[in-house]
């Protein structure tokens, strides 16, 4: 067995609060994005997408406390993917890991601007801000490397080679702009576009029994 693999198995839980669409009617849909992970015994915000009271709402339907998130973790610096950080840390001044390029909040308890790959948690990582702009998330599991982005700018290749050094990625959550290197999803085992990506129909006819469905309310256990 690989020796940078868990050496504990661990379900990891990933519910998406923010999206440009909606898996659940009662929910609202917005122009951003937001994911809230669960995973050993941590629950990490990833982005607050664009709009806190939307942000806010759905955590309330999901039955997500935001009492009990004691770190967030944004990918980059723009507003559709901050402008619910404020009002959120204004009730729970959590913990915020940033991008080293970005401004730093307010209200946090706390602020790690992130230059170089990080580790956050025991199996839990950042890759650091590639291209000066933004970072992702890695989360390692027996099953492989989890990998959550943004929106991709620095290239889901670029993502991909650094998230590869705590293991091979087993599969690729998040935006992914106008990526169309598809021979990159060959060695992943699920990908669900959201948010920003733009071929996301085209991704699930080259990749349907990969290909999972983002979306406000959409929980993805691995």
């Amino acid at each position: 067995m690989d020796e940078r693999l868990p050496k504990r198995a661990c379900k990891m839980k990933l519910t998406i609060i923010y999206d440009n669409t909606a898996f659940r009617k009662d929910l609202r849909s917005d122009w951003g994005f937001s994911c809230l992970v669960e995973v050993y015994d941590k629950k990490i915000l990833f982005d607050t997408g664009a709009n806190g009271s939307i942000l806010l709402d759905n955590m309330n339907k999901l039955n997500i406390n935001p009492a009990e998130i004691k770190d967030v973790f944004i990918s980059h610096a723009h507003w559709d993917h901050t402008g619910g950080l404020s009002d959120f840390i204004k009730i729970r001044p959590a913990e915020v890991y940033i991008p080293f390029s970005c401004q730093p909040p307010i209200y946090a308890s706390k602020v790690i601007q992130v230059k170089g790959s990080l580790k956050i948690y025991e199996n839990i990582f950042s890759t650091g801000e590639l291209n000066e702009i933004e970072q992702s998330l890695v989360i390692q599991t027996e099953s492989g490397s989890v990998v959550i982005t943004g929106c991709s700018h620095p290239t889901v290749k670029t993502i991909l080679k650094a998230a590869s050094q705590w293991g091979k990625p087993y599969a690729l959550i998040g935006g992914l702009h106008g990526f169309k290197d598809f021979n990159l999803i060959n060695d992943l085992q699920m990908v669900c576009p959201t948010h920003c990506t733009r071929l996301i129909e085209e991704i699930k006819y080259r990749y349907p029994d990969k290909f999972v469905s983002g979306g406000v309310g959409k929980v993805i256990e691995i």
